[in-house]
Order: structure tokens, then sequence, then C-alpha cells
């Protein structure tokens, strides 16, 4: 199946594109990019406007045979010349650094003062903007992920440095039709108000047939067990799998990605005969197989913050803690309100108890299951009563292997 390019892609394009024309005063009909997945994007640079400040020149969205809503869309990067009134005072985002946690870093430096060479990344037009607490960028913000601005700021310092540029720069990333499309999102329930978001990590948007990915995923399976593997590591993403690799340095080769098929995947590990299974993945997802939930896709089921709250109310947290929990966007917001109470042992043990009860009933005693919780903010949040012995074994390599 064909893979797409994601709209932080397209943006960066568009941006480094339009740079380039700004301060060079050359026409360019196309443009390279190397996405943060490693793969190159030769994109075609579609509507230019040039002025003697300003340039204007947009990308098409193509998210390849994903069924991506944003596909057909074009992404319109203007840039500008910086003038003084536009410069960022650093101490306005002191308020904000709260809730940036581990993506401040990012948000910096892409958005505060780097010397002469400040660059200032916004949306326009039919790009949304963040009005909740939790999300990737604080409240107020346009709703352009970290990874973009980063992939953004690269390529349009690239173009700056070859053409000796050492001024300031405002880009702005819009996307007109944003508004309805966005309809068709999550984004009015996240809280991101009046378009869409400019997403990705890896700048590539691959494929999503379920029964593709289903079948991928059989393939893998069938070649650990060729390999005569008796234990199989399995995490939803790649959140998952480099969460494993930072946090015991476990080899990705070894696990397989299962999307959001857990319950399925599960059923293909019992048809193959594996004996021991570890899950490993993020609160936002696997908070629902504390429901029950076996198929985490969003489409599927969205209880996060009921389940959450329903942990708590097990957990004894406060009236006004559960209300507030159930208001939040994210996972990771929600648990900052139970770190709050001081009750998150008891939370997590809520949470892993029922997480417990559904993958062993789903196992059917086929296979043991032991299951790690984490996030990307609080690092390891739980695990399942035999997750330790069995992270132990397949880290340390005391597979007993066919053939061996």
């Amino acid at each position: 199946m064909r893979y797409g390019f994601t709209t932080g892609s397209c943006s960066a394009a568009a941006a480094k594109a339009a740079t380039y024309m700004l301060l060079s005063g050359k026409l360019k009909e196309s443009i390279c990019i190397t996405t943060p997945k490693g793969i190159d994007f030769n994109a075609e640079i579609l509507n230019i406007k040039c002025s003697e400040n300003e340039v204007t020149c947009g990308v098409l969205k193509d998210g390849g045979d994903d069924p991506d809503v944003t596909s057909g869309s074009i992404v319109y990067a203007t840039v500008s010349y910086l003038d003084e009134l536009d410069k960022i005072d650093q101490s306005d985002y002191k308020s904000a650094e709260s809730d940036l946690k581990s993506n401040l870093a990012d948000y910096k430096s892409n958005n505060l003062d780097n010397g002469d060479s400040q660059i200032i990344i916004d949306g326009g037009q039919g790009v949304g903007r963040v009005t909740m607490p939790g999300l990737d960028q604080p409240v107020g913000n346009a709703a352009i992920n970290s990874v973009p601005r980063i992939m953004i700021e690269k390529e349009v310092r690239q173009v700056m440095e070859v053409l000796d540029y050492k001024g300031g720069l405002k880009i702005i990333i819009s996307i007109p039709g944003g508004e309805k499309i966005a309809e068709k999102t999550f984004n009015p329930r996240l809280g991101i108000k009046g378009g869409l978001s400019v997403l990705g990590t890896s700048g590539i948007v691959e494929p999503m047939s379920s029964q593709a990915l289903l079948d991928t995923i059989k393939v893998e399976l069938n070649q650990k067990k060729a390999l005569g593997y008796k234990t199989i590591v399995i995490a939803p993403g790649n959140y998952g799998m480099d969460f494993m690799k930072e946090t015991y340095s476990y080899n990705l080769d070894q696990a397989v990605k299962c999307s959001n098929f857990i319950g399925q995947t599960l059923d293909m590990i019992g048809d193959l005969g594996f004996e021991e299974v570890l899950l490993c993945g993020h609160v936002g997802k696997l908070i629902k197989l504390s429901g029950g939930i076996m198929n985490t896709h969003s489409h599927e089921a969205d209880c996060r913050m009921e389940l959450m709250a329903a942990a708590g109310v097990r957990a004894g947290l406060p009236f006004e803690s559960l209300n507030e929990i159930l208001k939040c966007v994210s996972t990771d917001g929600a648990y900052d309100i139970v770190l709050k109470t001081g009750l998150e042992k008891e939370f997590m043990a809520q949470v892993m108890d029922k997480v417990d009860y559904y993958l062993k009933k789903k196992a059917e005693d086929r296979f043991n299951i032991e299951c790690m919780i984490y996030s990307n903010i609080y690092g390891l949040m739980g695990k399942t009563g035999g997750a330790d012995d069995l992270i132990n074994k397949v880290v340390n390599g005391e597979r007993e292997l066919k053939n061996s």
C-alpha cells in the first residue's frame, strides 16, 4: 500500500519553498525535505504568490492509501520578514511552562528567540487553536504540534544558512477549508477550535487499512513463531516500542506492533501457541482495557475519562477531583489531577487490577499475559503482578527457543 505525507511534512515543505523564494527572489516550483522517518518528500509547490516582503505557497496533502480526511487539502505557508512588533518576549511563555512538560524544550526551540534569527510559527485560516489544557501545545497556541514545528524550523533555517540571512522570519501555516474538515475529527471534543491540527511524528502517513494491518500483524507473529519464540512482546505503536527500548534496552526487532487491534492480536497469539505475552503501551490507549475494550481506536470507543473517573471512585478520590477528570481532554491531564490528591498508587492499583482481569479473561488460559502502562510525561505508571519477572526474562534473553 502507498504511504503519504503528514500535514507537518506539507507545512515544512511549503515553508522551505516560501523562505527560499522570499530570500532569493527566485521561483521555486518543487522542493525536497527529509522527514523524521528518514524518507525524502519531493513536493510540488502550488499557488505561489510573491511580493517584496512576503511569499505564500502551498503543498497538496496526499495521505497515500490511508483514509485521511485531510487528503486533497492544500497546506499553505506564508513567510514574511519579522517586524519588531512581532518579536516574542520570552517572559510571555513562562506561564505556559507547566503545561508544556516534556514538550517544553521542543516548543522553546521553535518559538523563542534564537539570537538575531528568531522564527515565529503560527496558524492561520483553517488551523485550529488550543482552548483546553493537556494537549501538545499550550492554551492559545495554534494546533501545530511539536514535531511539525521542529520540521518547519529545521528546513527554514537550512535555507537561511545557505542564503546567509541573519534576520527573523514569521511563518503562518494555513489550510483553507480546514474549519469544515475539522468537524469530521475529534478536534472540537479535544478543545481545538477553528480548524485542523498540524500533526505527524514521523512525517509519514502509513496506510491504516484494517485488514492490511491485521495481515501484517499475523505475518510478524508467524515469523516469531517460526523462529521458536515462546514469549512475545506487543505494543500498540511506536511510543510503546520506544519506551521498551529506552527504559529496558529491549531489541525492537523482537516486538510486534499491534496497532489498535489488541484483542484480535491476542487471539492470533493464542491460535499460534505462544506461552507468554507482555503488552506495553501508553495510558491513552491502554486505559480502555480497564473497561474490557479490546479495540482501542477512538472510532470504536473513547471513554478514557469515564474509565479514569471510575478508577478514581474505587481509589477514593474526592468528588471534586472526579468531576475535574471528566472535564479533561487527555489522560496525562487527568493523571495530573490524580497526583494532586496523593492517591496515585491507589488509583493505578485499581486501573491495573481491571486491566489484568480483562486481559486474562481474553487469554482464556491459552497463555500468560502481563501488562505495563506508561506515559510520555510520567514514565512507567503501572504494571501487572508478573510484569517484572516477564520483562526480566525477555530483556535478559532467557527465552527457551525451539531448536536452540
